[in-house]
């Protein structure tokens, strides 16, 4: 059986004096014993989070790594080897921002998971559509393409140590979610894809939903046979509204 994982994205947001106040939160929370849940500050702050969520069963992961895993010369890049030093254990890759903001294509998506594989770290691929193309009828298209490029790069296998993030691009921040069924009909075809690969792998790879995912949503939406938790954006800088999700997920 699939332990749910409930992971919040705090994007670029936060100040040393707003983090120690989201730790103090996070530490008084009590968490369902049976859901896993993470949290991933800007790059900044990893550190006084790691050290500040020291104890509380709490895992900590990074927004993004660069495409090469170890240090050297690439300026303003941080390696995934870097991100495991100081402690993290999860990064996110991929996320629509980095995709269509900063124009990281499949390859370079492709080539940051690895890295963080080989680093140890837990890579997040997010994978997702615009309004554009789901108003196209192109959400399957699209999705299928940018998992199928990490497949072909690397194997299925690469997933027995990983998760997916499926994240419509027009939910995000706007305060619009997926149906549970709609996203569920994503969640299905993304394990679908891999099964055609590895039913093994499929079975087990962890596929969470993101969008605009608050407390009153969550339960219907983790309620799906295919959605195993949720990335978590605005919501995650609430300390009682995640944890309000992370509990929905443990029911």
């Amino acid at each position: 059986m699939r332990r749910p994982l409930v992971a919040g994205n705090w994007k670029m947001h936060g100040t040393r004096a707003s983090v120690a106040e989201l730790i103090k939160g996070l530490r008084q929370l009590a968490l369902p014993s049976g859901v896993e849940v993470a949290v991933m500050p800007p790059c900044l702050y990893i550190s006084q989070v790691i050290q500040g969520l020291d104890g509380k069963s709490i895992v900590v992961g990074a927004q993004n790594c660069a495409v090469e895993p170890v240090q050297g010369a690439l300026t303003g890049e941080v390696a995934a080897s870097q991100l495991a030093d100081v402690g993290c254990q999860m990064v996110l890759v991929g996320h629509s921002e980095r995709r269509l903001i900063l124009g990281e294509s499949d390859e370079v998506v492709s080539r940051k998971f690895a890295a963080a594989q080989s680093c140890g770290l837990v890579p997040v691929l997010c994978v997702g559509e615009t309004r554009e193309q789901r108003e196209a009828g192109k959400t399957l298209e699209v999705v299928g393409r940018q998992l199928g490029s990490v497949i072909e790069e690397l194997g299925v296998g690469a997933f027995t140590r990983a998760v997916i993030a499926y994240e419509p691009v027009w939910a995000i921040g706007t305060g619009l979610t997926a149906s549970p069924q709609r996203a569920q009909e994503v969640h299905a075809a993304i394990r679908s894809q891999l099964s055609a690969e590895n039913a093994e792998v499929a079975r087990g790879v962890r596929i969470l939903y993101g969008g605009s995912v608050k407390a009153a949503s969550a339960a219907d939406l983790f309620g799906m046979p295919d959605i195993d938790g949720g990335l978590i954006g605005g919501a995650s800088l609430n300390a009682d509204e995640f944890g309000a999700i992370c509990r929905a997920a443990g029911s």
